[in-house]
């Protein structure tokens, strides 16, 4: 069936439709990975976008029950250069074009996706509108037009849990990262962790069980003192879509919690949290997302190959600098990766660290993160902690 793209800027692709029929609007973006589609399909912070995939081939591999990130795929549209339909993995559990039509994602193949990346890469993230039914160009590009922005949505909202709920499950598939063993002088004793749902995805709440975390999850318009209430060890922040700065009522909760608990942001949390400190965020020309995108650690001068899915960045220059340090930059455009707070317990970056797809170089952040709720029980406990 033949389906097209239209783009705000008058440019209509023309392809085959291997997925759902139907209509969708859309946010045009690309992503550089490899593999992980369908990781990259079921991530919540993909919410609003029509994802183009650089890599030429996909579907290979089929899909499987074990690799999705979230109930159900969260991306509007998806494009490819080329769908390989005779899947081959031990792991699959059937194609990917079943998959997505099951459930209702339309999908194109046969464009120039080389084409339209550099499109992207130009002239920035376009507004899109994907079709198999409307095949008129004109009416295509007048919806694409007339479709709304990313800037302004809060798309944490759609994608958040609608009540919270307890997660204790660790990655189990075969090539699973270790599960980091509980630290002796805790006498076994795990940490109790709330993390705002955003747009969490599933392997990020395994590797927090993984390193010794109880975690409940809570919607994202939780609030401050609901979350005071359950007395957590720690509080973490999710990755998720959209504007940070439309997410109002989270950037006020976290105005509330911040040097009450230790905090642990990403992505989207990492953008929350860097508004509830007084800073500004800004949207990027067409983002970061991919599987491959360098970043320095600037405390330890060792580079970082990191997972990200983001189109906005923290503005240092409307940071307190008296407060809070860089910790982290992105060496392809130099833009904010991570900082910390100077004195309290806190501490964020733009990407990853669960990196699913992805390379592992980040992981050590769970650490971090553990580290830091140990020392602040020492701090509130030390009876406790001596015994």
């Amino acid at each position: 069936m033949i389906a097209k793209l239209a783009l705000e800027n008058g440019i209509v692709f023309t392809g085959e439709n291997f997925g759902a029929e139907g209509e969708i609007a859309g946010e045009v973006v690309f992503n550089t990975s490899m593999t992980g589609y369908q990781e990259i399909l079921t991530d919540p912070s993909y919410a609003g976008q029509i994802v183009t995939m650089t890599y030429p081939m996909i579907g290979n591999y089929g899909v499987n029950l074990e690799d999705i990130e979230s109930g159900k795929p969260q991306v509007s549209g998806f494009l490819v250069r080329e769908y390989f339909d005779f899947f081959s993995n031990w792991r699959a559990n059937e194609s990917l074009a079943a998959w997505l039509k099951r459930n209702n994602v339309i999908a194109l193949q046969g464009i120039d996706t080389r084409m339209l990346t550099k499109m992207i890469r130009t002239q920035g993230a376009l507004r899109g509108v994907l079709s198999t039914t409307d095949l008129d160009d004109t009416s295509l590009v007048a919806k694409a037009q007339a479709s709304p922005g990313m800037t302004g949505q809060d798309l944490a909202k759609h994608v958040t849990c609608e009540k919270p709920y307890r997660w204790n499950d660790v990655d189990r598939t075969t090539y699973a990262l270790a599960t980091q063993k509980v630290d002796a002088k805790r006498n076994g004793r795990r940490f109790n962790v709330v993390v705002f749902d955003y747009g969490v995805k599933r392997n990020i709440l395994r590797r927090l069980v993984s390193y010794g975390c109880d975690l409940t999850v809570v919607p994202a318009s939780y609030s401050a003192e609901q979350v005071l209430a359950m007395n957590p060890d720690g509080i973490f922040l999710s990755n998720g879509p959209g504007d940070p700065d439309a997410v109002k009522y989270a950037i006020q909760n976290l105005k509330k919690l911040v040097g009450v608990k230790p905090i642990f942001g990403i992505c989207l949390g990492h953008q929350l949290l860097a508004l509830a400190l007084g800073g500004k965020t800004y949207k990027l020309k067409f983002g970061h997302r991919g599987a491959n995108h360098p970043v320095k650690n600037l405390k330890t001068n060792e580079i970082e190959i990191t997972s990200q899915n983001h189109g906005f960045a923290v503005e240092w220059k409307t940071m307190d600098a008296e407060k809070v340090e860089l910790t982290h930059i992105n060496l392809n455009d130099h833009t904010v990766e991570g900082f910390q707070h100077k004195t309290l317990p806190l501490f964020c970056v733009q990407y990853h660290p669960e990196a699913s797809p992805g390379p592992h170089d980040s992981d050590y952040l769970f650490a971090k993160f553990i580290a830091m709720m140990e020392s602040s029980r020492v701090k509130e406990s030390p009876t406790v902690a001596s015994a």
